[in-house]
């Protein structure tokens, strides 16, 4: 079973929680690196940053889950994080090709835009593909190029 990171900001606590307890049930093993509780007024990029840096460090052998009001926030701050494809996804086919055309390794959804039934299917779907080398691999390609030029 695969292993993931997840975190959240305060806005989404109530989410993570749900999606965590949801997915240790279904046997994947869940990093919890977000806001425990809605005091915790940690701004979503450092979560980004982290539950990323956990993602790299595992080799990319792990995936990432993130939470926020919306999902873009996480977004965007994780796409800053060289290696990391982050897609907001809010519907299943966004989900599907987030993964199997983009090979994206950080999932983001928004506590403010979808219900938690809604989120515990997204995900479950999202973590059940794989992708392959096909027609999208060197679009994928073109974007870790492109990502590399602006690292220099």
């Amino acid at each position: 079973m695969k292993e993931l990171i997840i975190g959240c900001d305060n806005a989404a606590v109530g989410l993570k929680e749900t999606l965590k307890n949801f997915l240790t049930g279904k046997g994947y093993h869940v990093e919890d690196i977000g806001c425990a509780d809605e005091t915790d007024v940690t701004f979503y990029p450092y979560i980004a940053e982290r539950v990323c840096q956990a993602v790299k460090d595992s080799g990319f052998t792990k995936e990432g889950i993130l939470l926020c009001g919306t999902g873009m926030g996480m977004a965007i701050s994780a796409n800053k994080i060289p290696g990391i494809r982050a897609a907001v996804c809010h519907d299943s086919y966004s989900a599907e090709r987030a993964k199997l055309s983009n090979n994206a390794n950080i999932l983001c959804m928004g506590a403010r835009v979808i219900g938690p039934e809604l989120a515990k299917q997204l995900a479950v779907e999202w973590l059940s593909l794989e992708f392959t080398d096909g027609p999208s691999t060197p679009k994928v390609h073109a974007v870790q190029e492109l990502e590399s030029r602006y690292l220099a």
